[in-house]
């Protein structure tokens, strides 16, 4: 037995919706008590002369597996509206007199009992039938007063903070430094795209600055991508050299090509930063992505380098070089470092098979670090031993 099927008896036996749903009810929870009272047997159903009597009845009757029985209930629904939600998944029936019923009675309902709903008509959207509510409450959202639109910005419901964004981008009702700052604090990859873009997209050149200082050092790499990649609409070709030890691949990749359609060439300025005294990690890693073979010298220096980031990053630039031998990169497997020895094990899985058993072995015992342990179960395993440890 389950809640919803709990609560679609507690209704059947008389208690009022609003009791059994609470106030505040899901989108999820109405469209749970639909299917449940499907399932209620026959005899808690009722009979069709209660079934307007009172909220829980008429809802009852909304639920009912007779389509009959839906149509008719439909002709109450404007007696209790807390049976709005029901009305509104009534409009995705499967059954044409009564979906083409509940709409009619959707499009008369007030504009603010429709955007209260605005979570459960976006999860109905999911099923067939629910393109009507959806675009009834896009053509409010969008030809009328901007008040909802910046309300719903805030919903707890995902799907309604998208919306509510999209439309709000549409109608250019958020200035660009709004949009940037959302973009940065947002951990929805959704939102992030379409507020970092929209912002860039509607920046004035005095507001340059200011959008793209909130793009660049935001936490998400999406975002700091598309402001790196903003710097050269901008005409800051230099200002993407900065960017070009991110610790993202894709923010370093776009930095790379800024720097390259302002004529400059990223690959020295990596030998430098890794042939010095290098502080960022994501050096390493990007002389890798974008340098050849004979950059590996510079790089197996820095697999000994008192940063654990920058051991990690140098081996992601060996691997990108096809540059890893198993003799280079195995004292890694007892580094004191976790993310380390995974960097390296990772790049050694191909040389596996080159692993002694009994060194594998050794380092799988109970008294070895748990980065080492998994490292050695890992190899073994790819060096195709049956069992271990033996």
């Amino acid at each position: 037995m389950n809640d919803a099927w709990t609560t679609a008896r507690r209704v059947a036996a008389g208690l009022s919706p609003h009791e059994a749903l609470g106030s505040t009810a899901s989108a999820q929870s109405w469209a749970a008590f639909d299917h449940a009272v499907r399932d209620l047997p026959p005899y808690e159903l009722g009979s069709r002369p209660d079934w307007a009597r009172s909220a829980s009845t008429t809802a009852v009757a909304l639920c009912h597996p007779d389509g009959r029985v839906r149509e008719a209930a439909l002709g109450h629904v404007s007696r209790y509206p807390a049976l709005l939600p029901l009305l509104i998944v009534r409009c995705a029936d499967w059954a044409a007199p009564v979906r083409d019923r509940a709409r009619t009675l959707l499009a008369r309902t007030p504009t603010a009992g429709l955007l209260a709903q605005t979570p459960l008509i976006l999860l109905l959207d999911r099923r067939g039938q629910g393109e009507f509510a959806v675009d009834l409450l896009d053509r409010v959202l969008r030809e009328g007063p901007a008040g909802p639109v910046h309300t719903l910005l805030a919903s707890e419901d995902r799907a309604t903070r998208r919306l509510a964004h999209r439309i709000a981008v549409d109608r250019a009702l958020l200035p660009p430094a709004r949009l940037a700052r959302i973009a940065a604090r947002s951990g929805d990859a959704t939102l992030q795209d379409l507020c970092a873009d929209a912002a860039i997209a509607s920046m004035r050149e005095e507001e340059y600055g200011q959008v793209l200082g909130v793009l660049l050092t935001a936490r998400a790499p999406r975002v700091r991508a598309a402001g790196v990649t903003a710097l050269r609409r901008t005409g800051r070709y230099d200002e993407a050299r900065a960017h070009l030890a991110d610790r993202s691949s894709v923010v370093r990749a776009c930095a790379r090509y800024v720097v390259r359609q302002g004529g400059g060439d990223p690959l020295p300025l990596y030998r430098a930063l890794c042939g010095g005294e290098i502080t960022e990690p994501g050096a390493a890693a990007g002389l890798g992505e974008c340098g050849d073979r004979s950059d590996a010298g510079t790089l197996w220096p820095l697999v000994r380098h008192p940063v654990p980031a920058v051991r990690v990053q140098a081996v992601a630039g060996l691997r990108a070089l096809d540059a890893v031998t198993q003799d280079g990169l195995t004292p890694l497997l007892d580094d004191p470092s976790p993310p380390v020895v995974r960097a390296a094990t990772r790049a050694l899985l191909p040389h596996a098979a080159g692993f002694p058993r009994e060194w594998l072995d050794a380092r799988h015992a109970p008294d070895r670090p748990r980065a080492t342990r998994v490292a050695a179960q890992r190899l073994l395993r790819a060096a195709g031993y049956a069992a271990f440890p033996r």
